[in-house]
């Protein structure tokens, strides 16, 4: 727990709180309409763009900064091992820019920034705010005790909600809450739901799905040059808007971007994002609900504001996810770049070359190696007739039992300078002890948290003003622009009849399927099967997606396609050999091929 001499006051939850779900005694309802806002969508996102949406959007009540992937995850893990920081060592810069206008405006920030050290996150930020003159309070909800392993298990939104309802801090930090919980922690305090509240907690928690990835719901992630439905001017996207939602107490959503801003939110951007890193939309399960989305609709209101409703929920899950990281082996890798006429034969010249050296000093090592040229390769097979390289960049990956293994790769990938083809140049390499997550499906009740709090003043109830629209009284929507149908019996590429996106969790990758005329869904699935997907994928890869699991859900709400497809990710993001780890690619390779409808 943080300490000082201006810190004075500190309360502390019964360490014990168990994850069983346990009704609300006589939940009050604290507001009619909660709005929240995403500051941050992933790690590397952009507090400049949070600071605008602060300035831009009146009457914010709770922004959330949702920092914590997988990826990240895991980084957080070794950090710590290795005697680091084992929260986001970005929170300091977030903070410094984010506190003075937050606290300014009563604006509460929500984050999962503590990664595995909440505790450490929550000093770091009194620290912080004491230097910039600011009285704040900082709250921490966390998985208790912290798994000396670095495991960590998705927590759900009751210890934000029992923060809320003890104190109003000006910061909470959590540890591995699920991104939706973020969102629906505070929606759950204010407009007065129970755990059983299931209409409510649906539309809450799709509302949080869709914001939790930042720019990606309001045209980050979505516009496209080549495709004059998705293309936006670039002044538009540089003015791209993080997106912020209205809630009703009743389950009512509106979602949102800044008023006159940049980029797109409407019924497209929307259906991208609700199927994105979704299985079976039947069953999205979160920490506190079973979502079904395969009703969920959009209506457009505005240029800047979108209609959201058909969420539905079973119940709550039994089970909880766990993460355990677990050593993988060693990743050793080399790239080096060739230019001018044969320069991709160069490069596969040298890449049978290392393969070759390193096969003197360990038999069967190949095996363990994976190697493409960038700019003909990389993302998946190369095109045929093959296309005319000026310039190739070969990379060698590798993931080994042994560092000594991984540190040969990375040596003998040097000797090219002067053993290997002609005008070789630009070698980087590297070596890193791979981790990788493991996942666990624990029962409610062997998961406990706790939630403390410290600072030097209590945050004040932000006012709201007539600028947070009633939801009893939303314009008619504005009706949507009708696109053709594709033509029969004519090949073109997916690009002209539908748009999507990759979302991807562990080894597992989805795509949407969303066709720019409605009526091409029927005919879409005739052409969209799990075996057509997979000879896509094993034609791709050449071979590598033998062990590839497709299966291919409706969704009825956006008539679109959502295409699962597991086991091809070479083991995730965490440790794949692959330049794009998340598979993030794969949907524009989906969209290049040709079909014909009939």
């Amino acid at each position: 727990m943080a300490t000082g001499n201006d810190r004075v006051f500190e309360l502390h939850a019964d360490p014990s709180s168990e994850s069983t779900v346990t009704l609300r005694e006589n939940p009050l309802r604290q507001k009619d309409v909660v709005r929240i806002g995403c500051g941050a969508g992933f790690a590397g996102d952009r507090p400049r763009a949070a600071l605008k949406l602060l300035h831009r959007v009146p009457s914010l009540q709770y922004l959330v900064l949702e920092c914590l992937a997988e990826r990240t995850f895991v980084e957080r893990v070794e950090a710590k091992a290795a005697g680091g920081q084992g929260y986001d060592p970005r929170i300091s810069e977030w903070m410094t820019s984010l506190l003075p206008v937050a606290v300014e405006k009563g604006v509460c920030i929500v984050t999962n920034m503590g990664g595995v050290d909440p505790l450490g996150a929550q000093d770091e930020v009194l620290k912080l705010s004491s230097k910039l003159g600011i009285h704040i309070s900082v709250a921490v909800a966390y998985e208790y005790p912290l798994p000396s392993d670095g495991s960590s298990t998705y927590l759900g939104a009751a210890p934000i909600v029992q923060v809320l309802q003890q104190c109003r801090p000006h910061v909470i930090i959590t540890s591995r809450v699920a991104d939706v919980a973020l969102f629906l922690g505070p929606m759950i305090f204010e407009l007065g739901w129970n755990w059983n509240s299931y209409k409510e907690l649906a539309q809450g928690a799709v509302a949080a799905h869709l914001l939790e990835c930042g720019c990606q719901l309001t045209g980050g992630y979505y516009v496209h040059p080549g495709d004059k439905l998705r293309s936006l001017p670039f002044p538009e996207l540089l003015d791209v808007s993080l997106p912020y939602a209205d809630i009703s107490w009743d389950g009512k959503v509106v979602v949102a971007k800044a008023e006159g801003s940049g980029g797109e939110i409407s019924e497209r951007t929307c259906s991208e994002q609700l199927i994105y890193e979704v299985e079976d939309p039947s069953s999205y399960i979160t920490p506190d609900v079973i979502l079904d989305l395969r009703k969920v609709n959009f209506r457009e209101l505005s240029k800047d504001r979108v209609i959201v409703s058909g969420a539905e929920a079973h119940c709550s899950p039994s089970l909880l996810l766990r993460l355990i990281p677990s050593f993988c082996g060693w990743k050793g890798w080399g790239e080096i770049s060739y230019g001018g006429l044969y320069c991709d034969e160069r490069a596969n010249l040298s890449d049978k070359l290392v393969r070759s050296w390193l096969e003197e000093s360990f038999p069967g090592i190949q095996q363990r190696i994976l190697s493409c040229v960038i700019g003909k390769d990389s993302l998946f097979a190369s095109p045929s007739p093959p296309v005319v390289c000026h310039e190739a960049r070969l990379r060698v990956d590798g993931l080994f039992g042994t560092e000594e293994e991984a540190a040969a790769l990375v040596r003998e990938f040097g000797a090219l300078y002067t053993n290997g083809p002609a005008g070789g140049g630009g070698i980087r390499s590297g070596i890193k002890r791979e981790i990788t997550l493991k996942k666990q499906l624990v029962s409610r009740d062997a998961v406990s948290w706790k939630t403390a709090f410290s600072g030097t003043q209590r945050r004040l109830e932000c006012c709201q003003s007539n600028s947070v629209v009633c939801m009893d009284v939303l314009p008619t929507p504005s009706p949507s622009a009708k696109t053709a149908p594709a033509p029969r019996g004519v090949g073109i590429p997916l690009y002209h009849i539908a748009h999507g996106r990759t979302g991807d969790k562990g080894n597992t990758l989805n795509f949407s399927l969303i066709p720019h005329c409605t009526d091409d869904i029927a005919r879409l699935q005739e052409v969209v099967t799990a075996r057509w997907v997979k000879n896509v994928f094993a034609t791709a890869f050449v071979g590598q997606a033998g062990e590839a699991e497709v299966s291919v859900y409706l969704v009825e709400g956006i008539h679109s396609l959502n295409v699962v497809v597991r086991n091809v990710l070479d083991g995730g993001v965490t440790c794949s050999r692959r330049v794009d780890r998340h598979g993030k690619t794969l949907s524009d390779l989906i969209l290049s091929q040709q079909v014909t409808f009939w």
